[in-house]
């Protein structure tokens, strides 16, 4: 597994592994303890998307998020949240896919928001938290084309939930 911190935002981390391959498929690793020795992961849950498909910024003060494509691609976008950060609002964007297999560790604090690329696409989310799990009403979520991130979205009318509107 290779780790690297994002060129922007630092506390970011992405992870790359290698897969075995084989006439059966192929197996990869996206989560080894000896990687992770300061997050305690207690809950696992996966996404799935249709093409077009864009899950707003939503983010908390305490979550840890390690995520990673099992099925098709998204385009992700994480947006440092913290207010006293020189990177306040700033954004680096991961191509998250089953070929790449890249990983993306994201801190408390930063946002996470995705657009499925593919024709349907199967996000696999680890969590880290303290106390109990932080539902939607209790997130941080911002708009999805807010003016302030200004992030240029390759989408000019995306299927978006009640809430990401």
């Amino acid at each position: 597994m290779l780790i690297y911190s994002d060129k922007k935002l630092h506390e970011v981390k992405y992870f790359k592994v290698n897969a075995f391959n084989d006439f059966r498929g192929q197996i990869w690793t996206f989560w080894e303890k000896k990687y992770f020795k300061n997050i305690k992961f207690n809950l696992d849950k996966f996404t799935s998307s249709k093409k077009n498909v864009l899950r707003g910024f939503h983010g908390d003060t305490k979550s840890w998020k390690l995520i990673t494509c099992v099925k098709g691609e998204t385009l992700n976008v994480v947006v440092d949240f913290r207010r006293n950060s020189k990177n306040y609002l700033k954004f680096s964007s991961f191509r998250l896919n089953e070929k790449n297999k890249t990983s993306v560790l994201i801190p408390p604090m930063f946002l996470n928001s995705w657009l499925c690329l593919s024709k349907e696409a199967l996000l696999a989310y680890k969590w880290s938290f303290k106390g109990k799990y932080v539902d939607a009403k209790d997130q941080i979520t911002v708009k999805w084309n807010d003016p302030k991130i200004n992030y240029k979205w390759p989408i000019k009318k995306p299927i978006l939930s009640k809430r990401d509107k």
